[in-house]
């Protein structure tokens, strides 16, 4: 409760809790943001090549979560729940190598500000600099809620109207995130697994800066469900830009009311649903795990 009251410092507490796991973490200050790593090789990521969490020809492996939040707003899906299931994956990978999970800040953006202002595509210019303009990065973003994972489809809508072979390049890498995403689903045993058009979260920084991100988060299944008949009929551009206002009356119901809570004072402990957090871990743990190894969650 402490991380989503009013005045606390996230950053600080994140560090606290992160010290108190035994996980060794280093501060990324890029931009006037402070992200915190965690994992295999954090510390020297400048030298890190093809990274942790990779193995032979293949590219690092990259786990994230926002900690910031918007002003006003308890931030408990938006993103505590997400933060504290990377925390929990990371301490399971703590003897096993694993994904590289960075703590991002700077994912909310005040009104006028550009992709170009959030933390995540000053972080991707980085790890292109520094290496890791191939890695695999996966978005965690309100995981909190609900019972159904939902592999975002957001970036299709980013990329659409982007050409040129840098372009391809990362549509495709998206696509290969996004197949690994239903391998590990299916090795985690999830039974209720979606894609759905979502709000833009981290991904849209970093494929911005030209890296391949795929974003998950969850919903309930009655919500998934309504949204998905709406999907189908066309009516996802209000979706996408989290202009709830803009949804036809007839339409407004079946935006889901997990996604219409973030953002504002509704986004608090009450909106969670604990009880369904294990099997978003389990699927942290299988994403995570190093090829050939299956699923980790029966060692953790």
């Amino acid at each position: 409760m402490e991380f989503i009251a009013p005045r606390a410092d996230r950053f600080a507490l994140l560090c606290s809790i992160l010290e108190e796991c035994s996980l060794c973490r280093w501060i990324l200050e890029i931009a006037g943001k402070r992200h915190i790593a965690v994992g295999g090789g954090a510390a020297v990521i400048p030298s890190l090549g093809k990274g942790p969490g990779s193995g032979p020809g293949q590219p690092a492996l990259i786990f994230t979560a926002h900690y910031d939040r918007v002003p006003n707003s308890p931030g408990a899906n938006d993103n505590g729940a997400a933060v504290f299931q990377l925390v929990e994956t990371a301490a399971s990978f703590r003897r096993d190598g694993g994904p590289l999970f960075i703590f991002t800040d700077g994912e909310e953006l005040s009104g006028g500000e550009s992709l170009r202002n959030q933390g995540s595509y000053t972080l991707g210019l980085y790890l292109k600099e520094n290496g890791l303009g191939d890695a695999r990065i996966f978005t965690f973003d309100a995981c909190g809620t609900g019972d159904t994972l939902i592999i975002s489809t957001a970036a299709d809508q980013l990329l659409k109207n982007e050409t040129g072979l840098g372009a391809e390049i990362v549509r495709r890498r998206v696509q290969t995130l996004r197949d690994e995403a239903f391998k590990a689903a299916r090795a985690a045993r999830l039974e209720k697994v979606q894609t759905l058009p979502t709000p833009f979260s981290e991904d849209a920084g970093f494929l911005r800066a030209g890296l391949a991100a795929q974003t998950i988060t969850a919903l309930p299944q009655n919500e998934a469900a309504a949204f998905s008949s709406l999907v189908r009929r066309g009516g996802t551009g209000a979706a996408l830009s989290r202009d709830w206002a803009a949804t036809p009356p007839g339409d407004r119901e079946r935006v889901p009311e997990t996604w219409r809570s973030l953002n504002g004072p509704g986004d608090s402990f009450s909106r969670l649903t604990p009880e369904h957090w294990k099997g978003m871990v389990d699927f942290a743990k299988a994403l995570g795990a190093p090829k050939g190894r299956g699923c980790l969650t029966a060692r953790a």
